[in-house]
């Protein structure tokens, strides 16, 4: 039922092991330019990890940070020992870098077949990896995690619908790995094209890149008639493989044998307690390049209390609600772009997608939501279309406590990305 015996661990095992592994990552991530400065200023070093909790007395790792160091400030092995690298998406400032071993890329291979083991992916099936290749680290360590695990590989790359759909009827895929946001317009062009997504062949979906709610799960299962799995990554702690879905889809296991997770106030930089939301916290564990130590990743969420029925001790988190930093505040009330999905993706009559538009009027900020109605719904009749309108409208007043202004919109009428789905755009500094 297992890929590794070190998802079955003892608590007390496990949490022995990682205050070895920290120790040693101490000690590697000294060997680096920044770590060495900033552990000479904080007084540390591996002697001061007596347990686990003590991963508090070491201070915390920033974007910034990061961003400081570029394009080697992190490394702790001579360039030539490096065989990869991946860069963040942003197209803006400085981005930053993560640097593999040939050591780094096989224990991230292993953690990839480890989490794709535990969502039911074996060795007779054949993944169709709909990511894109490239810089974006999901493409590839989905990729050789699929290899590692005995898996025949389609490596489709983003896009190109037609394309997509014969290589999965043609070499029968029964797994893919597919964008949440794509997923959903996918459906729709396989129905477009004559076919019934209940006779693909296809059994499995892994999920991730961009945070969606659990209804936007549903719907994906239920358009495609597949089994959706979330995950957890970023590119600072390898990529996709930090922490993924078992089939009781219960919350995300994170692999605790090779990261450490925290989660903690935003503001205090204190834990929080169990069960609480805040901001997640990573640490490295395994890897010997470019260690990164109490990394905070702004991503939103909460560790789920008690153990998974599937065995696994690893803890849980759930999945990631929004971001510290992706907070869009509208007559000072404090919205995350997931609250709107949540109540917009549940409701029957709305489609596959939708836009959030922040606007002015005068001197005062405004939110409008564009939602995709189904055709069936989409009537001449305007009282219906205005009362459905009122009831989008009330559902997000009562979640974000601001009325927005509500747009219904046809089907395919709102542009759509192959990629990650654009789904905030911000009108107030082009109308100034």
């Amino acid at each position: 039922m297992y890929f590794d015996k070190a998802e079955v661990l003892d608590r007390s095992e496990l949490e022995k092991l990682q205050a070895e592994r920290l120790r040693k990552t101490i000690e590697q991530a000294a060997k680096s330019p920044y770590y060495r400065e900033s552990f000479k200023k904080n007084n540390i070093d591996s002697s001061i990890i007596k347990t686990v909790d003590d991963i508090k007395r070491l201070p915390f790792t920033t974007k910034d940070d990061l961003r400081s160091q570029y394009p080697y400030g992190l490394l702790t092995k001579p360039l030539d020992e490096f065989v990869r690298l991946h860069a963040s998406s942003g197209t803006t400032g400085t981005p930053t870098a993560v640097f593999y071993t040939q050591k780094d890329l096989d224990t991230w291979a292993d953690l990839m077949a480890r989490s794709m083991y535990a969502v039911g992916v074996r060795r007779s099936d054949v993944l169709q990896n709909m990511s894109g290749y490239g810089l974006f680290t999901g493409g590839l360590g989905i990729h050789y995690g699929s290899e590692r695990l005995g898996c025949l590989t389609v490596p489709a790359g983003a896009g190109n619908t037609k394309r997509q759909i014969k290589l999965i009827r043609d070499f029968n895929v029964t797994a893919l790995h597919i964008i949440p946001s794509f997923a959903l317009y996918f459906a729709g062009k396989v129905r477009e094209e004559g076919y019934d997504p209940a006779e693909m062949p296809w059994k499995i979906a892994l999920i991730g890149a961009e945070p969606h709610t659990e209804h936007t799960r549903q719907k994906i299962e239920e358009l495609l008639h597949i089994k959706a799995y979330n995950s957890y990554g970023l590119s600072e702690m390898n990529g996709p493989g930090v922490a993924f879905e078992c089939t009781e889809q219960k919350g995300m296991h994170v692999w605790e044998d090779s990261y450490i997770a925290e989660i903690i106030n935003p503001e205090t930089g204190e834990h929080v307690a169990e069960g609480e939301i805040g901001e997640l916290v990573m640490t490295t564990l395994t890897r010997e390049g470019m260690p990164i130590i109490r990394y905070r990743t702004r991503d939103l969420t909460r560790f789920v209390p008690g153990q998974c029925k599937c065995g696994r001790t690893s803890r849980r988190i759930d999945r990631i609600v929004g971001r510290a930093d992706d907070m869009l505040i509208i007559k000072g009330v404090n919205i995350y772009p997931m609250q709107i999905e949540k109540i917009v993706m549940a409701m029957p009559e709305v489609g596959q997608n939708y836009v959030i538009e922040l606007f002015r009027e005068g001197f005062i900020d405004q939110i409008k939501v564009k939602v995709e109605i189904k055709d069936q719904f989409f009537v001449e009749d305007m009282r219906v279309l205005q009362g459905l309108q009122k009831r989008i409208a009330a559902k997000l007043r009562d979640e974000i406590l601001v009325t927005p202004r509500v747009e219904l919109v046809q089907r395919n009428s709102i542009p759509k990305s192959e990629g990650k789905a654009q789904r905030v755009i911000d009108l107030r500094e082009v109308e100034n």
